[in-house]
């Protein structure tokens, strides 16, 4: 079978590969500010990924399974997504600054052979320590934060602010890679 990514995230290339050893890329073009935030950060992160996901099979000939993701922060119920300019990351960073905050993965599967679909969701709890103005400003130096959900990432630089996880790791990294596993053995 053939299998799609249908993302350009280099993080989420590098997580697949540890269960699909060929795959092709296509990043998908949807819209995601068609999708409204209502409320719900699982359903909001699950229709992100299933408009990404739909988006690539309108374009498919060929029978095959596609994987699309969509990640975001959330913070008492606000969704944080990747920051708009530095000032923005400033925010974000020193907002999550002390407190526990939620990271929500939206994962969807379509099998266009037999057009089975699975879309679920994970969250994790991530806890930051407090963080001074000089290490926000010292991080968003590095560039990291700026196309990142939340203006981190747990992977790299960011990692150092991380105080705890309870949860899967791989979900703030980007791709909730044990519920991936669990998809792919359901979808055909």
């Amino acid at each position: 079978m053939n299998y799609i990514l249908a993302s350009a995230s280099d993080r989420r290339k590098e997580l697949l590969s540890r269960l699909v050893k060929e795959y092709e890329v296509i990043p998908s073009s949807f819209d995601e500010d068609s999708v409204s935030f209502t409320g719900d950060v699982g359903d909001y992160v699950k229709e992100l990924s299933l408009g990404k996901a739909e988006y690539i099979r309108k374009m498919l000939k060929k029978p095959s399974i596609i994987i699309a993701a969509d990640t975001v922060v959330s913070l008492e119920y606000k969704v944080l997504g990747k920051p708009k300019d530095e000032g923005d990351a400033f925010r974000m960073l020193q907002s999550l600054s002390g407190k526990t905050h939620q990271v929500y993965s939206g994962i969807t599967v379509i099998n266009t052979e037999n057009d089975k679909l699975i879309s679920d969701y994970v969250c994790t709890d991530v806890t930051f320590s407090i963080l001074s103005k000089e290490e926000i400003d010292e991080y968003i130096n590095t560039r990291e934060p700026m196309d990142k959900a939340g203006s981190y990432g747990i992977q790299g630089l960011g990692g150092v602010f991380v105080e705890k996880i309870n949860g899967c790791y791989y979900n703030v990294v980007g791709l909730p890679l044990n519920k991936l596993k669990n998809i792919l053995r359901e979808i055909y």
